[in-house]
């Protein structure tokens, strides 16, 4: 397997250590990752004090530590994506977070141009969002995750059993800058996140 979401939660495996049954893969799932969206955008955007996630409560606990009021926002449809953009500026969020999900990845063009449109900094979860105009992603380097995908795959195909392979968790992650996004929200981009970035779209 290769999933974005906790697979013990999920019911797939006992532990990730010792999965037991017949799966086992990569978990791009990483505790830190909402600490590491708040504080990337606590460097772009220091007067920030309200941020609106568009769902995911593990970054609750993550601004509450550094003084940031938190407004979760949900949508299971495209027009539900309108509604949720919009709630952004009436809610006083000064940042937004797009948590891992398929209608979100499905739907990024979506979100970037309202995002870009109600003129909300947000950070993504893959290079696929600053790709059609979204500001910043931090996540998973897919390419290292498919990677280890195969490489279990072959393992088991050699005669190893999936019970006795622990759940890898995802360890390598990208940053990617949108340059071009972040001159039409009128952001200067701090040098040294642009020191950090592995990837800057000008």
């Amino acid at each position: 397997m290769n999933i974005g979401v906790d697979p013990v939660k999920a019911g797939l495996v006992a532990a990730l250590n010792k999965p037991g049954g017949n799966v086992t893969g990569i978990t791009s799932v990483n505790a830190q990752i909402g600490s590491k969206w708040v504080g990337l955008m606590r460097e772009l955007l220091p007067s920030v004090t309200r941020l609106a996630v568009l769902i995911n409560t593990d970054v609750q606990a993550a601004a509450a530590a550094v003084g940031l009021q938190v407004e979760v926002l949900s949508a299971s449809t495209s027009s539900e994506l309108e509604t949720a953009l919009a709630s952004v500026v009436q809610k006083h969020a000064g940042v937004l977070m797009i948590t891992p999900d398929p209608l979100f990845l499905d739907r990024r063009a979506q979100i970037a141009i309202l995002a870009l449109y109600h003129e909300v900094p947000a950070i993504y979860v893959n290079r696929a969002f600053p790709e059609v105009g979204g500001l910043m992603s931090y996540g998973s380097d897919w390419t290292d995750t498919f990677r280890q995908v195969g490489v279990y795959c072959s393992r088991i195909l050699k005669g190893e059993k999936p019970a006795d392979l622990p759940v890898q968790q995802q360890t390598k992650f990208h940053f990617v800058i949108n340059l071009r996004t972040a001159k039409a929200l009128r952001l200067q981009i701090p040098p040294t996140l642009l020191a950090r970035a592995d990837e800057v779209i000008e």
